[in-house]
């Protein structure tokens, strides 16, 4: 029999209670909640080569895991600011750029050709094709000329190229120092003599050239038609001088054709002087037949067309003295002009022809201006010269 107290019992009993508490202990690290976790996390250690995925809300690293960042919500754009009203009586409108504008020159001339100055701006009326317009901006132009002389120069007829020489020198001879002229003259084609100049003497240099003509062809259409293509390339108001029969003998371009260039042209003016009128009446009956005469006839009328249309004057003259007053008359024409401007009633740019008459009326009547004479003591006879129309070009886009 042992003895309780004896080293062996002490042992064995200090055995059975270390295992106890050790058993105790186990329970408890089992049961804690922290056990799982710690297991988990051992679980989901990175593994070797394997990038750690950052954290949920993008936030920085700590010793107990990331330090969470709420994510920010999407918010919604804000709403458009509210749209300004209008003030009341005010019409909703939008603005364009694309406003043609129409600007004219107008001669008011007596019967004797003299310009008829004073006249106001509620005095004119502009109608285009019918429609009265409203004209913004007016004014009586007193500026120097830029004109182009087309002489015909052919071998045809030697009394026509004496009358054109003649008419061509009077011409330069009523010229003034700050005009810009330039002489074309035309047979089977048109050939430049002189550029664009102000000095008088190189304008009498280039007509001494035509002295001996090499060619009996007139041809008129193709030599207006190239003139009025250089002349587009120059600003401004310009004015083309035609000294000739009228006749045309081989153009490639038709009359239609020119007479359709001829409306097309904006701000030229063409005035034309017929050679050969006393030539014609001394041989009608005698050398040239009937069928001669309608020819020279019909050029006259031709050339009258493109002055009319553009604006200008044609003359007949018969006699050799009737040249300087012609001139004068010319240069008068040019300088003094009533500039109308206005923004068609039909803006439409369709290519199509407008017609157009000037007329002057008295505001507060509505009727035909009364003019009178310097002294105001009857009224005088006068006459309005304008372009019969223009082309309203298509846009361009």
């Amino acid at each position: 029999m042992v003895r309780q107290n004896s080293p062996i019992s002490r042992k064995n009993s200090l055995s059975s209670s270390g295992l106890s508490r050790l058993i105790f202990l186990l329970l408890a690290i089992v049961c804690s909640p922290s056990f799982g976790v710690a297991q988990d996390q051992q679980g989901q250690q990175q593994k070797p080569g394997q990038q750690q995925a950052p954290a949920e809300a993008g936030g920085p690293q700590g010793d107990i895991g990331p330090i969470a960042i709420p994510k920010k919500k999407e918010e919604a754009p804000p709403p458009p600011p509210p749209t300004p009203k209008a003030p009341e009586g005010m019409p909703n409108y939008s603005l364009s750029v694309d406003v043609p504008l129409v600007s004219l020159d107008a001669i008011v001339l007596t019967k004797d050709g003299q310009f008829v100055p004073g006249i106001k701006k509620g005095n004119f009326r502009v109608l285009e094709d019918g429609v009265p317009q409203q004209i913004i901006n007016f004014g009586q132009t007193q500026a120097p000329i830029t004109a182009v002389l087309l002489v015909e120069f052919s071998n045809s007829n030697y009394a026509f190229m004496t009358d054109a020489l003649r008419a061509s020198y009077a011409f330069a001879n009523s010229l003034q120092k700050d005009d810009w002229v330039a002489i074309i003259e035309y047979d089977m084609k048109p050939n430049i003599l002189l550029d664009f100049t102000q000095d008088k003497n190189a304008v009498y240099g280039a007509l001494n050239m035509l002295r001996i003509p090499g060619f009996s062809e007139s041809n008129l259409f193709d030599s207006v038609v190239d003139t009025l293509d250089r002349l587009d390339r120059i600003d401004g108001r310009k004015v083309l001088v035609i000294v000739g029969s009228g006749l045309d003998t081989f153009s490639r371009i038709t009359y239609d054709k020119a007479m359709k260039r001829v409306k097309e042209s904006q701000n030229v003016t063409i005035f034309t002087v017929s050679t050969g009128e006393a030539f014609q009446i001394w041989a009608e009956g005698r050398y040239y037949g009937s069928m001669r005469q309608m020819d020279f006839l019909q050029g006259k009328n031709q050339l009258r067309t493109f002055a009319e249309m553009t604006g200008g004057r044609a003359f007949s003259p018969r006699f050799e003295g009737e040249m300087p007053a012609i001139f004068q008359d010319i240069g008068q024409s040019i300088r003094n002009q009533y500039t109308l401007t206005y923004h068609p009633t039909n803006k439409a740019l369709d290519g199509s022809y407008r017609k157009l008459k000037i007329e002057l009326v008295d505001p507060e009547t509505n009727k035909p201006l009364i003019v009178q004479d310097a002294k105001k003591k009857k009224p005088i006879k006068y006459e309005v010269i304008s372009r019969s129309g223009y082309t309203a070009k298509n846009k361009v886009e």
